[in-house]
């Protein structure tokens, strides 16, 4: 994204927090209404790729951009929702790409804001990432999901089945939309960052560990108190099992890799000898 669309998406994004922050309006219910209805403009906008350009035109007054969005939206979206469309229109976005990614991206926010609200981010969290692990390992369920050619009713008929009231209901309306939209193939890596985000909105950062064995919830509780005391932040865990590590834990924090396996001593130990 440009750096002027972000400067008007920060803006927004503060305007939305203030939702989040007021009692009267930062409640579960409203926060889940602006979402699914920002989803639903970002949809509109990129079906109608001249009401885009419109709405980013330069040559445009910001009054002009403003009364086109109160005039397409104003008796269909809750006020909250109006004034964060506006307030990006009137900040000016540089590209009518940048003006979609920028709908859903507080589409996100409001969904994960919701989840916080009503006691579920943290299982919202694990519920994507543990769906990524599944795309990650079931190829054809990945490419199915993901195949843009499909209908799109299909493609969320597949989703309902495996995933309909197997994860929280946050957590099912953020997949949905990534698989109305595949911006790619790769909706494992679309299910990571979307359980980064749930974490960063917790203010927590994912360790992804694996382990040879599966851990139990009191050693990744005591592993997560160690790795936040190491990085100064709290940190939140997600496992995974890999027999083939013999021993040890591989631990990935963003870039970083700390690979304590025994699969890993045992390498460098052969390395060492001679050939």
């Amino acid at each position: 994204m440009h750096s002027a669309s972000q400067s008007a998406l920060n803006h927004a994004d503060d305007q939305l927090e203030q939702v989040v922050s007021d009692e009267s309006t930062g409640t579960a219910e409203h926060l889940a209404q602006v979402s699914q209805e920002l989803y639903a403009v970002a949809e509109v906008l990129g079906d109608h790729i001249d009401l885009r350009r419109h709405l980013v035109d330069p040559t445009g007054s910001s009054s002009l951009r403003r009364s086109l969005v109160e005039n397409l939206f104003s008796e269909k979206v809750d006020p909250t929702t109006l004034q964060l469309l506006t307030t990006l229109v009137e900040t000016r976005l540089t590209s009518p790409t940048d003006l979609v990614e920028a709908v859903e991206t507080l589409g996100r926010t409001a969904a994960l804001a919701s989840a916080e609200k009503d006691g579920s981010l943290s299982d919202t969290e694990d519920d994507l990432f543990r769906f990524g692990r599944i795309l990650q390992s079931e190829p054809q369920l990945r490419t199915l999901l993901a195949d843009s050619t499909a209908p799109v009713d299909k493609r969320l008929e597949l989703l309902s089945q495996v995933a309909g009231d197997k994860v929280t209901p946050t957590a099912y309306r953020l997949l949905e939309q990534a698989v109305r939209h595949p911006y790619s193939k790769a909706l494992d890596h679309t299910a990571e960052r979307l359980a980064d985000a749930a974490a960063a909105r917790r203010d927590r950062s994912i360790a992804r560990v694996v382990a040879p064995v599966a851990l139990s919830d009191e050693q990744e509780e005591r592993l997560g108190d160690v790795l936040s005391r190491l990085y100064g932040r709290s940190i939140s865990v997600q496992s995974d099992v890999d027999p083939d590590i013999l021993g040890g834990l591989v631990v990935q924090v963003g870039g970083e890799l700390l690979d304590g396996s025994v699969a890993r001593h045992l390498r460098g130990a052969a390395d060492a000898f001679p050939t």
